[in-house]
């Protein structure tokens, strides 16, 4: 049986080793260093965020202006760069050329890249590498936070309604759509009926899920297992695909060398369903169902917390359900339903019986 996440995190490794190949051979302490309270995914992200600040050290500091690669810059250098030049990065980072390709940041994008460069300089101000940690004292970008997008009830009705029907579709979405009715509305269902990541949705195996007991076990990020529950829906929607495409597809190739054949959700091509297409999938019905939202799967996992909150009002359920380590987190995305809570309590609590 092959492991979904054991093998992206291969694949992971693989590209993080290429690119640590290609920053100043000082950074390999880093690396080393934060391996052990680090994923390699939050790794990888932080070697394609010092490979952008490099190359801006590199073609835009005059410090560096005899530097021709990024092989001569050292940890000392660390100790040369300036206040004015981190703050210029941030400038930089709103439009940048890097690769022959152009590029843009918004507030959110900026923050983690300056988030990145923050967390190197420390790393190396704590291990005695630079006398002082310069970027500490780098202000950044204030965050305007977003409205939440979910789904309303109408809305969820008809989203799950396009895929088993095609409504809204062109004739071809229609014709690739009857071979994966099944599987789209199991996809689509267990996203909403549940609020797992799409990670979490493509990584499960069919020998993850127990109908006897209506769960099912997920990987989480940072590679906890948890096990989960899903309502009757979610299991009709599942069984249906199960023994419908899913088992069509591994007998129309079961000469074939099928390589994940545990995988729970196929492509037509019979491979594990990636990430990309599940994302595509959501966006196709949803353009139909919601045509004034963006809908991503993460915005069925807020509609299916937001759902949950509403019905239970406990905030700590949520954030275990949605695997949230910190349940400030979970605070923040639904603090508008937290302010419906609050104006209930103030109608329903009576000091006084009405005079008449």
């Amino acid at each position: 049986m092959t492991n979904y996440f054991s093998e992206r995190d291969k694949a992971l490794t693989k590209r993080l080793r290429e690119l640590r190949d290609i920053l100043p051979d000082f950074c390999d302490e880093f690396f080393v260093g934060i391996e052990a309270q680090t994923t390699v995914l939050t790794r990888l992200n932080y070697a394609y965020d010092l490979r952008i600040f490099f190359d801006y050290l590199l073609h835009n500091v005059r410090t560096f202006k005899d530097y021709t690669s990024l092989s001569q810059f050292t940890a000392e250098d660390l100790s040369k760069i300036t206040l004015i030049n981190l703050e210029s990065y941030m400038e930089y980072l709103s439009f940048y050329e890097f690769d022959g390709k152009e590029y843009t940041n918004g507030e959110k994008g900026k923050a983690r890249k300056l988030s990145t460069v923050r967390t190197f300089f420390k790393y190396y101000f704590n291990h005695d590498r630079i006398p002082s940690n310069i970027a500490a004292k780098l202000t950044m970008p204030k965050q305007h936070e977003k409205d939440i997008i979910r789904l309303e009830h109408r809305e969820v009705e008809r989203i799950l309604d396009a895929a088993e029907t095609g409504a809204g579709m062109s004739d071809h979405q229609r014709k690739v759509q009857r071979n994966t009715r099944a599987r789209d509305v199991a996809v689509l269902t267990l996203l909403l009926g549940t609020g797992i990541r799409v990670s979490e949705c493509v990584g499960l195996n069919l020998s993850d899920v127990d109908f006897e007991t209506n769960a099912f076990t997920v990987t989480r990020k940072g590679g906890n297992r948890a096990i989960l529950y899903f309502g009757d829906e979610v299991a009709e929607a599942l069984e249906n695909y199960i023994n419908t495409e899913r088992k069509g597809l591994l007998e129309r190739t079961e000469k074939l060398n099928v390589k994940d054949k545990d995988a729970l959700f196929f492509s037509l091509q019979v491979q594990r369903i990636s990430v990309r297409a599940v994302e595509n999938l959501v966006k196709k019905y949803a353009e139909s169902a919601a045509p004034l939202k963006k809908i991503s799967p993460h915005k069925l996992r807020s509609t299916f917390g937001t759902n949950l909150y509403r019905a239970t009002g406990d905030i700590y359920m949520v954030a275990d359900v949605l695997g949230h380590r910190d349940v400030n987190t979970t605070k923040k995305h639904y603090a508008a339903i937290e302010e419906d809570h609050r104006k209930i309590a103030a109608s329903v609590v009576r000091l006084r019986d009405n005079k008449q």
